[in-house]
């Protein structure tokens, strides 16, 4: 039960926060760049780990990761500093890969060299690329992306409040590219079995306006935390502890995670079964032609930003 995070910035200390809160493992490994601040946040959540689940923190270099489950890789540029807050650039998070694509290049290897049965789970911006960066430098397909689960919290968040409900009585998915492209599969979101356009009305079909509110507040939900709180990393923190007792314990859960696709030639989300191996099946739901057609264009766009066709 031993989990190492790689990167030690805001969100690399919010998966490393979350997970000691959660139980979420019983080894924390914190490595970064500048050891100094890795000893740092391992001696602070220290401090604070004995109100929580038994958890040993600890701080080192890549050796010791040895022997590590599931290593959490948040290196990197993030959006406020790679210029990735533009709500009209057609780009979005995908203007950080060529930067930390670099960064991938040198730490992907030496994760692999101390942790060779170790998933990889990419949290950097923008994930599922980096995962298919990942994916070239190791000899296994137990890489994944965080991909759209955050994206889909967050649509399911936003659904329960329009209906003033629980979110965990929506059933709703975003899949496709965590960034500009994701899907909102609106044709099969429900609250307690009835479809949403049912509750809204005209003949079951979602309201326009409706569905632009929604889909703008997902979709640009990172930059409008950023505009408040310079970075978006609690939500993510959470998620990634969620996936990695998901691994860890074998759980089988269905998620929308980002993983290799063969049918779409990259790394994207969809709802996958997921366990100590990674992903192990990937299912494709219904969905309406303009879903279909715009999961789609979305991995063409992901494939065009590694330079494929």
């Amino acid at each position: 039960m031993k989990v190492g995070i790689v990167g030690a910035g805001r969100v690399g200390c919010s998966c490393a926060l979350a997970m000691v809160v959660r139980g979420s493992a019983r080894t924390i490994v914190i490595v970064d760049r500048t050891p100094k601040r890795a000893r740092a946040v391992a001696t602070d959540l220290r401090y604070g780990a004995p109100l929580g689940p038994k958890t040993t923190i600890v701080d080192g270099d890549y050796e010791e990761l040895a022997d590590a489950q599931l290593v959490m890789i948040a290196a990197g540029i993030n959006e406020k500093a790679g210029g990735a807050t533009d709500r009209s650039d057609p780009q979005g998070r995908l203007r950080l890969l060529d930067k930390n694509a670099e960064i991938y290049h040198e730490i992907v290897p030496r994760i692999v060299h101390a942790a060779p049965r170790a998933v990889i789970l990419v949290v950097t911006d923008p994930p599922d690329p980096l995962a298919d960066i990942a994916r070239a430098s190791v000899s296994h397909d137990r890489v994944l992306s965080t991909g759209t689960f955050l994206d889909t919290l967050r649509f399911r968040v936003h659904l329960a409040a329009h209906f003033g409900i629980d979110a965990n009585q929506v059933e709703a998915q975003v899949v496709g590219e965590h960034g500009i492209s994701q899907v909102f599969l609106w044709s099969s979101a429900r609250i307690a079995g009835v479809p949403v356009g049912e509750l809204v009305g005209l003949r079951g079909r979602v309201p326009h306006s409706l569905r632009r509110q929604i889909e703008a507040d997902v979709r640009y939900a990172n930059i409008s935390i950023i505009e408040g709180n310079d970075a978006s990393q609690f939500g993510i923190g959470i998620v990634a502890s969620r996936i990695a007792e998901i691994v860890l314990r074998d759980e089988r859960a269905v998620i929308p995670i980002g993983s290799y696709n063969d049918r779409f030639r990259v790394t994207l989300s969809l709802p996958s079964v997921v366990g100590r191996e990674g992903v192990l099946r990937i299912f494709e739901p219904e969905m309406s032609v303009e879903e279909q057609r715009a999961l789609e264009l979305g991995a063409a766009n992901l494939r065009r930003s590694l330079g494929r066709r």
